[in-house]
């Protein structure tokens, strides 16, 4: 089982989601991760290192070919230097949205899963605007 955290168009209600993941994700979960979140005017958001919650969802796909599509589509070749791809994809820790109920003031960790990151300088020159929040959506104007 291939698992992935999203948090931008691939989530469950964004252009990419249908397109992607919609009759092969197979369990998506309300999660959120530690990074910082932006909002790039090129109509998309990014997500690199950080220690704010970014909000987002867990994807499960039976099918591992899905990796080499969402690779293609987040521009992330893993035989290049991760200077040179648009984001790089690694493992991190994401932690469940539904904490408050088991565990009040201390996040339940789900485990190490798959997400796109961008370098944080690639983000700047980009043109990227921190999401204080750490939620994007595609329905809003952020930038």
């Amino acid at each position: 089982m291939i698992k992935v955290f999203v948090y931008g168009t691939l989530k469950p209600g964004e252009e990419n989601y249908i397109k992607y993941c919609a009759d092969r994700v197979i369990d998506s979960q309300p999660a959120f991760a530690m990074g910082k979140l932006y909002a790039l005017p090129q109509g998309y958001p990014a997500m690199t290192q950080g220690s704010s919650p970014v909000w987002g969802y867990m994807l499960s796909f039976a099918d591992s070919e899905i990796l080499a599509e969402l690779d293609e589509l987040e521009d992330y070749h893993p035989s290049r230097h991760s200077s040179e791809n648009l984001y790089n994809r690694q493992y991190i820790n994401i932690f469940s949205q539904d904490h408050t109920k088991t565990s009040p003031g201390r996040p339940q960790r789900i485990g190490q899963v798959w997400a796109y990151l961008m370098e944080e300088s690639l983000v700047h020159q980009l043109g990227g605007a921190i999401q204080d929040d750490g939620l994007w959506s595609g329905h809003s104007k952020h930038v």
